[in-house]
């Protein structure tokens, strides 16, 4: 406790846990996005209970995570070296949870364009069960929560302030969870942009596990402007349709 309030009287500390829940809650919106998805599949009663599971799952792995930071700072350590890049277990598991979000993501795609029923089908009519989709929200909740853990690590050394950031911004996805989930719901197109973003979000884990590094801020200004001609979008069918 002691330990914990000379970080609260520490302007640094305050700073670093600023900055972290920023990036938590930013990093968070791709996990967010997934989710959302993923459980608006499910049959109605059972959606808002694995959006919850979903981010609980999140805040265990990140929280557990913090607790072998010793460990997971060996998962950035070389394992083997190809075409001149050594790679580490972080590269390969972001290489794997980027082929994932690909696969994924494709599917859907596919299954919203070649489905002319995909609108009007009922939630949970296409076999998809409550279980199925925990398991592939715990497979990106693992690769997001890995990602998410390793950058906090290289900003700030304090536990307590990484724990705290991650229970906040876990706090908010929380909250977040059932109004973007009815938002996306509520209009199909912004199904295909989002599926658009994990796209993109699943390549960019592929180049990072291949070394490639992509600014993160060049994605999220990508996907800001896309969500904002989208927007301009669903006022002007909403201004035409009240004419």
């Amino acid at each position: 406790m002691e330990e914990i309030a000379a970080l609260l009287r520490d302007p640094a500390a305050w700073a670093a846990l600023a900055t972290l829940v920023v990036m938590e809650v930013v990093l968070g919106i791709d996990n967010l996005i997934f989710i959302s998805i993923l459980t608006n599949k499910l049959p109605e009663h059972q959606r808002s209970r694995a959006r919850r599971a979903g981010i609980g799952l999140a805040v265990i792995l990140r929280l557990g995570l913090l607790g072998t930071v010793a460990w997971v700072a060996k998962l950035t350590q070389p394992l083997f070296t190809l075409f001149d890049h050594d790679f580490s277990w972080r590269d390969l598991i972001l290489i794997a949870g980027g082929l994932f979000l690909i696969w994924k993501a494709t599917d859907e795609i596919h299954h919203n364009v070649t489905d002319e029923h995909a609108e009007t089908a009922p939630a949970g009519s296409a076999g998809v069960t409550f279980m199925a989709v925990i398991g592939q929200i715990l497979v990106l909740d693992l690769v997001f929560s890995l990602d998410s853990i390793i950058t906090a690590v290289g900003m700030t050394n304090d536990i307590p302030v990484m724990v705290l950031a991650v229970v906040i911004a876990v706090g908010l996805m929380l909250l977040a969870a059932d109004p973007l989930a009815a938002f996306i719901g509520n209009n199909p197109t912004i199904v295909m942009l989002a599926l658009g973003f994990l796209l993109m979000i699943g390549g960019t884990l592929m180049a990072e596990g291949f070394g490639v590094h992509v600014p993160k801020g060049y994605i999220y200004a990508a996907m800001a402007f896309s969500a904002l001609v989208e927007g301009l979008n669903m006022l002007a069918r909403r201004r035409r349709k009240s004419r």
